[in-house]
């Protein structure tokens, strides 16, 4: 079977990260409205 969508870990990483949530406002937001639910968050 093909899988359409292969994104690479480290791109991934980069785009969707902890360390790139905290680089924006909305991205600590999120993070914070996360942490409130009872998600626990750990920087890679």
């Amino acid at each position: 079977m093909h899988y359409p969508h292969h994104l690479s870990n480290r791109k991934r990483v980069r785009s969707l990260g902890f360390r790139a949530r905290m680089k924006t406002k909305r991205g600590r937001i999120l993070i914070n409205r996360k942490r409130r639910k009872g998600r626990v968050l750990t920087p890679v």
